[in-house]
């Protein structure tokens, strides 16, 4: 930055002739022009340096909303469910391109069931530069160490499908959730169980005796969904009046061969007495539907929830009663919404109502073969 000191104000208006009397303008006057001079020209060049800097900062703001990169880390990626929402996931990418303009890169990584695997992926993730992390935990009791992570890192995190435990939620304001509400999910299973039952008791009750006799399967045990559906689902089926009674229940994790085994395993334990199956979701009740089919039993009811690809053929050909179905579409769009708009700096829209201003529910609705 130029500027004069005292002595090379007065040598400079010394030789200038400034600095004698001269048509009645004095020493002190010329001094006093000299330093309104020098003052407009240090001026200049802090408004100069300004206005360079905030092009710079534009400019970087611009080529920040050229392209977008996300990580996503998902629990695993065989999983029926979490397999067709990163289809859908990808889908809404494409759609915001073309929409916005704005390039997205989804670096998609299956931690394959590892919580160490998941942690190193995220660590990967912000040494790329990512600009928001979209995480479906392994263990969601687990998911401080990813939160660590991204704090320090400054970048916003977006949790799915296995909701974190709400003290991590709470730690830090950039943390948001989105998810399908556990219980609704097991209510409307129960509904469509309830709703048949009503409609044509017979067709539930299988041997006439007055009483619905059912196994359950279930996820895995730590998943909050996989608590909670196996409670609400049977409790809607009692709210409702109809008359229940459990003949086993177990473990699958999600998995249809677990399921199928399972099955197999109860066909043969408790002939002819099973005429319910109560699952967490699509992919065991098809494990179990496998397993009826083998063993040639006939009128056995089927109901499930995530309404996959496959669940919903089984439903539309009979085999399965009915399944419950978050809006997949939905449900990739909100986590694409808030997901660039954190990557921008940008507000979430309001329209998208986060509860607490960090949690997204898909909405649901029943599938039945009608």
């Amino acid at each position: 930055m130029m500027g004069w000191t005292k002595r090379e104000e007065r040598r400079s208006l010394g030789k200038s002739g400034l600095g004698r009397r001269t048509s009645g303008r004095s020493v002190s006057g010329a001094c006093i022009s000299g330093k309104f001079v020098s003052g407009l020209l240090v001026f200049g060049v802090l408004v100069s340096g300004l206005f360079l800097s905030g092009c710079a900062q534009s400019n970087q703001k611009t080529q920040q909303k050229k392209s977008i990169r996300i990580g996503v880390s998902l629990y695993r990626a065989e999983d029926t469910f979490i397999n067709n929402l990163r289809s859908e996931l990808e889908e809404s990418a494409k759609v915001y391109e073309q929409e916005n303009g704005i390039k997205v890169t989804l670096d998609i990584q299956s931690a394959k069931g590892n919580q160490n695997t998941q942690n190193n992926q995220v660590e990967r993730f912000l040494s790329l530069g990512c600009d928001v992390l979209v995480i479906n935990p392994v263990d969601r009791t687990s998911a401080s160490s990813i939160i660590d992570k991204a704090m320090t890192a400054g970048v916003p995190t977006i949790f799915f499908n296995r909701q974190p435990v709400e003290e991590d939620m709470n730690r830090w304001d950039q943390l948001y959730y989105v998810g399908a509400d556990a219980k609704e999910s097991a209510v409307l299973e129960g509904q469509i169980v309830t709703d048949q039952y009503e409609k044509d008791p017979a067709s539930i009750d299988r041997n006439g005796d007055g009483v619905v006799r059912y196994v359950l399967l279930e996820g895995e045990s730590s998943h909050q969904d996989s608590l909670i559906r196996t409670e609400w689902s049977i409790q809607t089926l009692k709210d409702a009046g109809v008359p229940i009674e459990k003949v086993t229940g177990g473990i699958a994790n999600w998995e249809r061969s677990q399921a199928s085994a399972l099955m197999e395993q109860w066909l043969e334990q408790y002939p002819g007495e099973i005429e319910l199956v109560v699952s967490n979701n699509d992919d065991m009740a098809l494990g179990a539907l496998d397993a009826i089919e083998r063993a040639g039993v006939y009128g056995i009811t089927v109901v499930g929830i995530d309404a996959t690809t496959a669940g919903l053929d089984a439903v539309h050909a009979g085999k399965m009663l009915g399944t419950v179905s978050a809006d997949r579409k939905a449900y990739a769009g909100a986590i694409m919404e808030i997901a660039t708009a954190k990557a921008l700096g940008e507000e979430i829209p309001e329209e998208m109502e986060l509860e607490n201003g960090k949690y997204y529910w898909s909405k649901q609705r029943i599938f039945t073969e009608k």
